[in-house]
């Protein structure tokens, strides 16, 4: 109840909800790709599966912080470069997140048989345990982050449920957007290469800061929209010119 009636605990509640659906959004474009391998009555149940795994996932981890704060202590050492737990789990999704998302750009190159080969494998369960396996990466980071800003756990895990919900609400959205356009979804692949690249550099200690990768990626897309804005436009005169002309 005292954190019910206390603002503080209102605008960290606010804060760590909205940093979540930020650091959310590669998690739920990872997730709208994979998805998008399945037949289309199973998209919506792996989706929501996906993101229900997301929230537990982040849930268990806040409810073993001391398992987390453990995961930083050095390891071993690598050309004098300390490595943790942290590291190699940061390492470890970093590879899968570019190997995974080069193989999609892959595919999508290849046209109709880069398509079709990779419907053949993409099974519902393959599907849900590469989420999970991402899920695992992504959920490690946003925990750090709600760790470093919150001190209360009941408001960080009421944020993850908040975030999770609010993921839920756009992710069918998100998900038809990237599938109806190929543009879009190969600038999101290669979102997701950077994002890989960016836990790499994150798993040796070079700290890359995240909103130059959201700014660029933000940017792109907007001028992506104007494209795809632009090119209905240029095809309804044609169409209408057809209409005028037409003889009688």
């Amino acid at each position: 109840m005292e954190l019910l009636t206390d603002p503080q605990a209102w605008i960290a509640f606010a804060t760590l909800t909205l940093l979540e659906l930020v650091l959310g959004i590669d998690n739920i474009i990872f997730i709208s790709i994979l998805v998008d391998k399945l037949p289309p009555e199973k998209r919506v149940l792996a989706r929501r599966l996906g993101l229900f795994m997301a929230m537990f996932m982040r849930i268990g981890l806040l409810l073993v912080l001391s398992w987390i704060i453990g995961l930083v202590a050095p390891l071993f050492t690598v050309l004098n470069q300390e490595i943790s737990g942290r590291d190699l789990i940061l390492i470890a999704g970093g590879l899968f997140l570019i190997w995974k998302s080069t193989g999609e750009i892959h595919q999508s190159l290849e046209g109709e048989e880069g398509h079709s080969s990779g419907a053949v494998q993409a099974t519902f369960t393959a599907v849900i345990l590469q989420i999970m396996v991402i899920d695992l990466v992504f959920s490690l980071d946003s925990i750090i982050t709600a760790v470093g800003m919150v001190d209360e756990l009941a408001v960080m895990i009421a944020a993850v449920i908040a975030s999770v919900a609010l993921m839920m609400v756009f992710a069918g959205a998100i998900g038809r957007f990237v599938s109806d356009h190929p543009s879009i979804k190969m600038l999101a692949l290669s979102f997701l290469v950077v994002v890989g690249v960016v836990l790499l550099a994150e798993g040796f200690d070079h700290h890359v800061p995240k909103g130059y990768v959201y700014f660029a990626m933000a940017f792109s897309v907007g001028v992506e929209m104007l494209n795809i804005r632009m090119r209905k436009r240029s095809a309804k005169p044609v169409h209408l010119h057809n209409e005028y002309t037409r003889e009688p």
